[in-house]
C-alpha cells in the first residue's frame, strides 16, 4: 500500500526531528506539510491549499484557519493545527468555530502526529464533538488508512467519504465499549453471560466472582483466537516442528490465562523496525513470532533468518540484532523505543546478510 509506506515514512521524519520542534509554525512546516503532501496535494499551490485561511465569526473578524484545501475551487477540507506535545481534543471548540462558517464538509485537528478528523453527522452544518476518524502517525491502523485513502486527491469522493464516516465512527464507539467490558465487565455484561447458564440467583458475592470469570474468560478466547490465527500463518511456510518451542497459545495452569502475550510495545517496536527494513525489502518477508522469552522478528518467516529480537519482559529492555550472523546477536540496552533508529544500518546489514 503507498499511502501506508509514505505514511511510515513520515512516522520515521517525525520521530527523528520532534524533538528540534519547539513552535507550532515549525509543527506546520516540519509534519503537516509532508502529510498533505503525502494526500497529494500541491503544497506550493495556494489556490489548491490555502494557508491563514479567513473565517470570520461573527463579530470577530480576520479569524484564520492554519489550511483550506479545495478541490474544483470549492473547500473540501479545513485544518487547524497545534504544536506537537499538545492534546488535540483540547482544541476541537475553535475548529468547531471554523467549521460552522465553512463550507467544507470535514475538518481536522492535527499536532503533526495525531489527525482528527470531523464532520457533521449529527446536525448539519454543526460539527460533531467526536472525530470519526483518527489517524495516528506513530500507531497507524490499515482500517484507519483506507478510510484516508477517501481524502487524497485522486480518490476524493464526498459521497464515499460520508457513506463510510458514519460506520466507521460508530464501529469504533462499539468496539471501545467491548474494549471497556473486557477490561472491567459491566454488571449488564455478566447478567446477560451468566444468566443464560446459572439459574441460582445472582447476589453481590457471586457478582464480583463472576465479573473475574467474565474477565479471564473473554481474554483467553481473544488471546486463543489471536494465537490460531498467528499459528495458523506462521505454518504455511516452515514445518511444524521448527515451532515446537514457540507455541503461542500455552496456558498457563495457575491461572488459566496464555504464557505467550504479545504487549502494545512489542507491536509498536515491531512497526518501527518494519518501516526501517522497508528500505530494503518488501512488507511481505518481515515476520514476527512472540514467544515467552522475546519477540522475535523474521526474514521470510524463518527461524533460521533472525533480524532481531526484543527483550522487553524485565524492567530493563533490549534489542538484539543478528548483523554479525544468526548465531552471535548482539543485545543493546534500550531507554526508549526511538533508539531502534539507531541501529537503522545494522538491521539493514542483517538482511543483506541473508541475501548475499
Amino acid at each position: 500500500m503507498e499511502l501506508k509506506l509514505k505514511l511510515e515514512q513520515l512516522h520515521q521524519r517525525v520521530s527523528g526531528l520532534k524533538d528540534q520542534i519547539n513552535t507550532e509554525e515549525a509543527t506546520k512546516n516540519a509534519f503537516v506539510m509532508p502529510f498533505i503532501q503525502i494526500l497529494g496535494y500541491d503544497i506550493f499551490n495556494p489556490t489548491e491549499v490555502v494557508p491563514e485561511y479567513v473565517c470570520d465569526i461573527g463579530t470577530k473578524k480576520g479569524e484564520k484557519v492554519d489550511y483550506v484545501i479545495r478541490k474544483n475551487e470549492e473547500p473540501i477540507l479545513i485544518i487547524e493545527c497545534k504544536h506537537w506535545k499538545e492534546n488535540v481534543d483540547a482544541h476541537n471548540s475553535q475548529l468547531h468555530r471554523y467549521y460552522h462558517v465553512s463550507k467544507a464538509r470535514f475538518g481536522v485537528l492535527t499536532n503533526g502526529i495525531i489527525y482528527n478528523f470531523y464532520t457533521d453527522l449529527e446536525k448539519t452544518n454543526i460539527m460533531d464533538e467526536k472525530p470519526f476518524l483518527t489517524v495516528n502517525i506513530e500507531d497507524l491502523k490499515d482500517s484507519s488508512i483506507k478510510i484516508l485513502e477517501s481524502f487524497t486527491k485522486n480518490e476524493y469522493n464526498l459521497e464515499t467519504i460520508l457513506d463510510s464516516a458514519e460506520a466507521f465512527k460508530y464501529i469504533k464507539a462499539i468496539r471501545k465499549e467491548f474494549e471497556n467490558e473486557i477490561e472491567n465487565p459491566s454488571d449488564e455484561m455478566v447478567k446477560l453471560l451468566v444468566n443464560r447458564f446459572f439459574d441460582k440467583p445472582l447476589t453481590a458475592n457471586r457478582m464480583v466472582s463472576f465479573k473475574e470469570y467474565t474477565k479471564k474468560a473473554l481474554t483467553i478466547s481473544i488471546n486463543e483466537s489471536i494465537s490460531y490465527r498467528l499459528k495458523s500463518a506462521l505454518s504455511i511456510n516452515e514445518k511444524i516442528e521448527t515451532k515446537v518451542d514457540e507455541k503461542v497459545n500455552l496456558i498457563d495452569e495457575n491461572n488459566g490465562l496464555p504464557k505467550v502475550i504479545t504487549t502494545v510495545e512489542e507491536l509498536e517496536a515491531f512497526q518501527i523496525v518494519k518501516a526501517i527494513l522497508r528500505e530494503k525489502i518488501t512488507a511481505e518477508r518481515i515476520a514476527h513470532r512472540d514467544t515467552q522469552s522475546y519477540f522475535g522478528v523474521l526474514l521470510d518467516d524463518n527461524n533460521r533468518k533472525p533480524i532481531c529480537r526484543f527483550h522487553f519482559n524485565s524492567t530493563n529492555k533490549y534489542l538484539e540484532i543478528f548483523h554479525k550472523g544468526k548465531d552471535a546477536g548482539e543485545k543493546t540496552l534500550l531507554n526508549n523505543l526511538d533508539e531502534i533508529y539507531n541501529h537503522r544500518s545494522e538491521l539493514h546489514q542483517t538482511v543483506e546478510k541473508y541475501s548475499s
